[in-house]
């Protein structure tokens, strides 16, 4: 059966001396595995190897869902390759696309995560000199993430208690401010000591979080200390670290 769809390449690797497997993160169908058979030939039906974050239309052959698609067609309209011209929005744009091919399932679409996706390759070429935007973007789109596959935290109120989380309350339950991803969300003083494996919040860290539109404003060490937290979260989601992370917050 010939499926047409518009896909994201977020991994590519040799098969052959002329072929590749190649992971598409399709519009419609969700993820997809398939084989390009001669891709590395100068002349392939294909304008030669496919590369991560090549963007365009494609038409694959699925005999069945347990077998590798045939990649039939690649009519490619970006490869975003600007990313190239610096090695942290590159690293960011790796991270993202590792995480979406391990935290989403073979032919299981999510409309949304890819609208979201492809809007953040567009966004971190946009900003690619840019470090502080650049790591803003890839906050907002791992949050995007979480939420697209039914894993959203809270982050408005203690994941606990259920206690609305204010931004100006300096006392009471808020005056210390925790994250537990055993919790997936914000913890209060009061239900802290019920999670080992929280990890402390500045507050101007909570509120960024708590109100998403103060983050692209948010300096160096609150974009970090959140991006910390997030790396930790996944860690504990997937149950390892991703490999790409060690690479986000070099400095």
């Amino acid at each position: 059966m010939l499926t047409k769809d518009e896909a994201i390449c977020i991994r590519a690797l040799d098969y052959s001396e002329t072929s590749q497997i190649v992971t598409f993160f399709t519009r419609a169908a969700g993820k997809i595995s398939a084989i390009a058979k001669g891709s590395k030939r100068p002349k392939s039906a294909f304008d030669g190897p496919i590369e991560v974050f090549s963007y365009g239309k494609i038409v694959v052959s699925v005999p069945n869902k347990e077998n590798l698609a045939t990649l039939t067609e690649f009519e490619q309209q970006s490869n975003f390759s600007r990313l190239a011209d610096n090695l942290f929005a590159l690293n960011c744009s790796f991270f993202a696309a590792e995480l979406v091919n391990l935290l989403t399932n073979e032919y299981d679409p999510h409309h949304g995560l890819f609208d979201s996706f492809l809007q953040f390759l567009k966004d971190t070429r946009a900003t690619s000199h840019e470090r502080r935007a650049t790591l803003s973007l890839l906050i907002l789109f791992q949050l995007a993430l979480l939420k697209e596959i039914g894993l959203q935290p809270i982050l408005n109120a203690c994941a606990n208690c259920k206690n609305n989380y204010c931004h100006s309350r300096a006392g009471g339950n808020w005056s210390e401010v925790y994250f537990s991803s055993s919790a997936n969300g914000l913890i209060c003083r009061d239900c802290q000591d019920s999670f080992p494996d929280k990890i402390r919040l500045t507050k101007t860290a909570a509120n960024a979080l708590s109100n998403l539109k103060l983050l692209p404003e948010s300096g160096k060490n609150t974009l970090n200390e959140i991006e910390t937290v997030l790396i930790h979260h996944f860690t504990e989601l997937l149950g390892h670290r991703p490999k790409m992370a060690k690479y986000i917050l070099k400095t």
